[in-house]
């Protein structure tokens, strides 16, 4: 018999925020303050979408973050955004989203030369919409959208795309950087999108505020298309972690310097907790 029997499973820990940059800076100094370097699970939902999908971010936070992630050689976050959702090929496309699509397989393949060894295994929006089988030629987003469009009461379960392929993606390999990003779904609701996105594990340093922008920037361009608002994005992660930094690292502080004073901005500024939905269900 196993001796963990008695071994109680951790809490989840649950960040809510209406601010991207301030989620951000709630899960990193979880991390930095507290032993361990991982958060498992972790549960981050953010509203406070302005009236036209505005994204809202702290630009003292980002900076930092990103110069660090220049100075480290990493992409910087409007880069791991763009793997979740080309917001530039969006713009160009002027709320056009066949234009959008057709504008993103012409890229792809330069895409994927540029950076063979990040980009080899594909990206996470062309995992969306190039699928490789499916209706729609395997583009899920336009399979939703059009499906949504078509008729009132479709079937919730049918908002959904993945990015993630057993036939692609279950090796033996010690270590796997795509997919990390399982899958995304859409819950339209009276008051405007929710997306909840589910990772089995996810890096905090250099991966996560893109993730974030990125599936935001997802989500305002569904809703967008879906004639609504975006309301909340919820996402999932089985295992947060801080790896290619160290806590100790010293050009880390000016990140989590921009990280407290973004928290101490907000006034009676709410301690993170476990979601009461998993504290009842474990009575």
């Amino acid at each position: 018999m196993s001796k963990s029997k008695n071994v109680v499973a951790p809490e989840p820990l649950l960040i809510s925020e209406t601010s991207i940059s301030r989620a951000y800076a709630r899960i990193l100094l979880r991390v930095v303050e507290e032993p361990g370097k991982e958060i498992s699970p972790l549960v981050m939902t953010i509203n406070g979408f302005g009236p036209n999908r505005e994204i809202p971010e702290e630009p003292v936070l980002r900076a930092a973050l990103d110069a660090l992630l220049v100075r480290k050689s990493k992409s910087d976050v409007e880069d791991v955004a763009y793997t979740i959702f080309p917001q530039r090929l969006w713009d160009m496309a002027q709320g056009d989203r066949a234009q959008l699509f057709t504008f993103y397989k012409m890229a792809f393949p330069a895409y994927k030369a540029m950076n063979r060894k990040a980009n080899g295994r594909g990206l996470y929006f062309e995992r969306m919409m190039m699928y490789g089988r499916g209706p729609c030629d395997g583009n899920q987003l336009e399979y939703v959208l059009s499906q949504y469009n078509s008729r009132p009461g479709v079937r919730r379960s049918m908002l959904q795309a993945t990015t993630f392929d057993p036939e692609r993606d279950h090796t033996p390999s010690a270590q796997l950087g795509f997919p990390c990003l399982q899958q995304v779904s859409f819950v339209p609701t009276d008051t405007g999108l929710i997306v909840n996105a589910f990772y089995a594990t996810q890096q905090i340093f250099d991966k996560a505020y893109g993730n974030y922008l990125g599936l935001a920037q997802l989500g305002a361009f569904m809703a967008h298309e879906m004639n609504m608002s975006l309301n909340r994005l919820n996402v999932n992660v089985g295992v947060a972690k801080l790896e290619r930094i160290t806590k100790t690292d010293k050009s880390l502080a000016p990140v989590i310097v921009a990280a407290k004073a973004c928290l101490a901005a907000v006034p009676n500024y709410p301690a993170v907790s476990a979601p009461p939905l998993f504290a009842e269900a474990a009575l």
